[in-house]
């Protein structure tokens, strides 16, 4: 059982119904005893980081979640401002993150608007795979894989070994990390359509 952690924030049940059409059994969790009952945990995130700090811990699951991930080694996909989370904390806020990857948020820079580029950063996007990994192939269909961006703020990875893929929006920064059970995309594959539906497969199939 995949368990969408519900905390009041994200497309929960946009995603819940993506791994669906995937062909994984998915639901959302709101409690303690939701997550205990995951085989995978996904932490979804839309909006400002410091909204989305202080309602996941007001929602007191941060210690199951805890527990869930390093003790039990369930694996976790966070997507948006869910993988922003897992970082140390953001340039957006004051907040603290949750820590589990040595990483911060940062805002995109001047090089945006010197490349004639918005931020946002929003629309459709290539990836580049940076390794080998369970949840990315280098090609699908005959291309690289593509997905659906709304973002202010990238995960600035102090260990260059966690990023799993790369995009570019005036530079290039990481867009999809994993650390032993952790995942985490800043894209949002529960709108990138044939791209998102091969990731939810990958991340039930782990």
């Amino acid at each position: 059982m995949i368990v969408v952690v519900d905390y009041g924030v994200g497309n929960l049940g946009s995603i819940v119904n993506m791994f669906r059409r995937a062909g994984a059994d998915a639901t959302t969790g709101s409690t303690p005893e939701h997550l205990a009952a995951a085989d995978r945990l996904v932490l979804p995130g839309v909006g400002a980081f410091d909204a989305c700090a202080t309602a996941l811990e007001r929602s007191g699951m941060v210690p199951a979640l805890r527990k869930a991930t390093f003790d039990d080694a369930k694996p976790l996909l966070g997507i948006c401002v869910g993988m922003q989370l897992l970082g140390r904390d953001s340039e957006e806020g004051v907040q603290p993150g949750l820590g589990w990857i040595d990483a911060r948020t940062r805002r995109f820079g001047p090089e945006v608007s010197a490349a004639g580029l918005k931020i946002p950063h929003m629309g459709w996007s290539d990836i580049a795979v940076a390794r080998e990994n369970p949840l990315l192939p280098k090609e699908i269909e005959g291309r690289p894989p593509r997905y659906y961006f709304l973002h202010s703020y990238f995960v600035d990875c102090a260990d260059s070994a966690d990023v799993m893929a790369t995009a570019d929006h005036g530079s290039t920064f990481a867009c999809a990390i994993e650390h032993e059970n952790l995942f985490a995309v800043q894209f949002h594959p529960e709108k990138s359509h044939r791209f998102g539906l091969e990731l939810f497969r990958r991340f039930a199939a782990l």
